[in-house]
């Protein structure tokens, strides 16, 4: 499956240059936007709508990733993550009126992403979460935010150029991702780690040929690694980064989609990108149209 975006290709081309140059993609001094934390924001929902609810109680539980520099990260000694999703869920924290410090983050992998939104462990996840209708069918999703595509990561001294190069190879990526199943069908044996972090070190290390899953994330390693690993091959499929809300609280899917538009339209969506996957030196993309809410 070929991406039909060829802006996110040569985008992805850019940032692995400008990356493997920096590379200092999971140390970001910048703490992120100034988001406008609106006031008395209870008033604009309807009671009994759990927008409503959040922002009375002044505080809301966001699931993101801690191991994906540039995406969502979060070092031994830092307070908070870093990265473009918790960006965005700054963003929509603060149209409830909740400024950054009261949002709990919390650490969620590929693997637990459905159940932490069916038990309420979080409000939301925005963890490079792709849409897809398997998904909706047990909990929401809106948007998309953000559309990226998949690639591979291997050793600086890989023969591995081209997809046609993965048929009998192993590749990992994390337990639950649609990459797995992706790169299966180009002809590889799959392996699932619970973290990205534990499939790069797999790479490293030689017990797997490659790691897959999209294009920024990889880079965001490589940049850490940059005379060890190297990001191949175009993107072979577009995954649309969505929001994902309990299904308990459909109200949520537009006030979502209304907040991350306004973002876009007022400069916030790009300033969000800038100082995160922008600092790689690509340049900023022009936001995806969202779908409908249902």
């Amino acid at each position: 499956m070929r991406l039909n975006r060829l802006k996110v290709a040569a985008a992805a081309v850019l940032v692995a240059s400008t990356l493997a140059a920096c590379g200092d993609a999971g140390n970001d001094d910048d703490k992120g936007i100034d988001v406008d934390v609106k006031k008395d924001a209870a008033s604009q929902f309807d009671e009994g709508t759990r927008m409503r609810e959040l922002a009375d109680a002044g505080k809301i539980k966001i699931g993101v990733k801690y191991d994906q520099p540039g995406i969502g990260f979060k070092g031994a000694t830092d307070d908070a993550p870093s990265g473009f999703d918790p960006e965005i869920g700054k963003i929509l924290a603060a149209s409830l009126g909740i400024a950054p410090e009261d949002i709990d983050w919390v650490e969620t992998i590929s693997a637990n992403r459905e159940s932490f939104l069916q038990k309420g462990e979080v409000d939301l996840v925005i963890a490079s979460y792709s849409i897809t209708d398997d998904r909706k069918k047990v909990v929401g999703q809106a948007g998309p935010y953000y559309v990226t595509g998949q690639q591979l990561l291997v050793k600086s001294d890989s023969e591995i150029a081209s997809l046609d190069d993965v048929k009998g190879t192993e590749v990992c990526s994390v337990t639950g991702s649609t990459s797995l199943a992706n790169i299966e069908a180009e002809g590889a044996t799959p392996r699932g780690f619970d973290t990205y972090s534990e499939c790069v070190d797999q790479v490293l290390n030689g017990s797997v040929d490659a790691m897959t899953t999209d294009g920024a994330i990889l880079l965001g390693y490589a940049a850490e690694h940059p005379d060890e690993l190297k990001v191949v091959v175009d993107p072979f499929s577009e995954e649309r980064y969505g929001v994902g809300y309990s299904l308990d609280h459909p109200e949520m899917c537009q006030w979502i989609e209304d907040t991350i538009k306004a973002a876009q339209d007022d400069g916030d969506w790009a300033k969000a990108f800038e100082v995160t996957l922008g600092k790689s030196g690509v340049d900023t993309p022009e936001p995806p149209e969202m779908d409908p809410c249902a």
